[in-house]
């Protein structure tokens, strides 16, 4: 068995490995481009909200309080005339890139620091290629593309935004 501590190198390689292609890939790659789209009224909505004083947080509207409330007759005809939905008020100001960036490369290490975990659990020292590929690229992938699935299952968000 390999310990953790023997990992670091590769803890850190594979998540400055990750930042730095994930960033060349955003930045070359225009694959989030159309992801988003204008709100039709936008200034009167924007307006609305800031009359309302509505703070950063995570909204879904129509609203209920309780899990009853979600089948009343009232809570169902608010659905049906909709919009339904989920939204993100985020702080005002321009976005902070150098914070979200710092967040991104300490999840890169957590993903590795888990990847190398399920390695050191699951392999023996001296282990080929193949198995050690076949584990820790699992393992991967589960750390980076199978948690953004429930932001479509639960939350609507595009099956193609997802994926990409």
């Amino acid at each position: 068995m390999v310990s953790l501590t023997e990992l670091w190198l590769p803890i850190l390689l594979s998540a400055v490995f990750v930042f730095v292609v994930s960033s060349i890939f955003h930045m070359v790659i225009p694959i989030h481009k159309g992801d988003f789209k204008k709100l039709p009224g936008e200034e009167k909505i924007l307006a609305e909200m800031r009359s309302q004083s509505v703070r950063p947080g995570s909204y879904g509207f129509p609203c209920c309080e309780s899990m009853k409330d979600m089948g009343s007759p009232e809570m169902i005809e608010k659905c049906k005339l909709g919009p339904v939905g989920f939204m993100t008020v985020m702080p005002n100001g321009p976005c902070n890139m150098g914070k979200s960036l710092v967040l991104w490369f300490l999840y890169s290490l957590l993903v590795g620091l888990l990847v190398a975990h399920a390695a050191a659990a699951g392999l023996h020292r001296g282990a080929g290629f193949a198995p050690v590929f076949h584990l820790t690229g699992a393992a991967a992938i589960l750390g980076y593309a199978m948690g953004a699935l429930p932001e479509s299952i639960w939350k609507g968000q595009k099956w193609s935004i997802t994926f990409k």
